[in-house]
């Protein structure tokens, strides 16, 4: 198995059907260190879901935000330093593209849960 991450997932949902909750239970299994961030309190698993932006650095940040609300997190995420963002389906924005290359953050448009479940993580 590969390194353990730090894992920032954005859009994380109480919802058990929402993918945000599978990701982050399914990073939680597979050891990396999830810091879930999203709009409403509750919990998934046993890690509570944030509701104040973090503070500490992450290797991978997780969209599960579509892009017309994603303007807000664009630039925190950039402050963050991530070494990569995974941009999940139904999250891809060219203009956020943008601006992670000009940052010279990396990117993908890849499933979190596919790249877990393959190996590819």
């Amino acid at each position: 198995m590969k390194n353990k991450e730090n894992v920032l997932v954005i859009g994380a949902s109480p919802n058990e059907r929402r993918y945000s909750f599978i990701a982050t239970q399914m990073l939680t299994e597979y050891e990396h260190q999830v810091y879930p961030y999203g709009i409403r309190k509750g919990l998934i698993g046993e890690l509570s879901i944030a509701l104040d932006w973090p503070q500490q650095s992450f290797e991978t940040v997780t969209l599960y935000v579509g892009p017309q609300l994603q303007d807000q997190y664009m630039q925190p995420i950039i402050d963050l330093k991530p070494k990569r963002v995974i941009f999940n389906p139904g999250t891809e924005n060219e203009a956020f593209y943008a601006a992670l290359d000009q940052a010279g953050i990396a990117y993908e448009e890849a499933c979190t849960l596919v790249l877990l479940r393959t190996g590819q993580y």
